[in-house]
């Protein structure tokens, strides 16, 4: 397991809806790589910044960490939409963490991760909102990360210091009375009609 790409991104304007119902939020979703060290603190990494801190940020929201192996599922998806190549870069799904050999179904609320001098812990999935629809350019983006159970991690800073891209990810398995997954099943669960066949 390994940190692919560390991720930041100031608040800045982001167009959602379209012709006469487009209109301009504030937003933080489009991350970009950073190269070197980065500090992590305990309401997030240094460069970075959240929006709206009623449903991003704060304590138990300070990092967001996504597995780089779903980019496949979502440059097919923005494929179809497109009807041309994509080619994703890390952080285009709002993660502050890009990483790799660690997905959901690995994860439990309270897991803890060492990456670096950093000591994470595992909060809860991301539940995406209208942002990340209007970030990846088509209305049914939140529904296929809820139905795909591809939404990543919160996490909590417990020990903060630095880490960057390509730093070794540490596992340490919390209690593990909730997975990650079956919250995802949770929430997804009688919600809305299945858009996979």
């Amino acid at each position: 397991m390994k940190l692919v790409s560390v991720n930041v991104a100031m608040v800045a304007p982001l167009f959602v809806g379209e012709g006469a119902q487009r209109q301009t939020v504030m937003s933080a979703i489009r991350k970009q790589p950073v190269a070197g060290s980065v500090e992590v603190r305990p309401l997030g990494l240094e460069g970075d910044e959240q929006a709206d801190l009623s449903v991003h940020g704060g304590l138990d929201k300070a990092v967001y960490l996504y597995p780089h192996e779903h980019y496949a599922f979502w440059s097919e998806q923005l494929e179809r939409v497109r009807r041309q190549p994509v080619t994703l870069a890390p952080g285009a799904l709002g993660e502050n963490l890009s990483t790799e050999g660690l997905l959901e179904d690995a994860l439990w609320v309270g897991d803890r991760l060492r990456i670096g001098n950093v000591l994470l812990e595992v909060t809860e999935p991301r539940q995406p909102c209208f942002k990340f629809a209007a970030c990846m350019g088509y209305a049914h983006a939140v529904k296929h990360m809820l139905q795909s159970g591809r939404s990543g991690v919160y996490l909590k800073v417990i020990e903060r210091g630095t880490l960057q891209a390509g730093d070794a990810i540490t596992l340490l398995p919390g209690v593990r009375q909730m997975s990650i997954a079956d919250i995802n099943g949770r929430r997804l669960k009688g919600r809305q009609r299945d858009l996979f066949p």
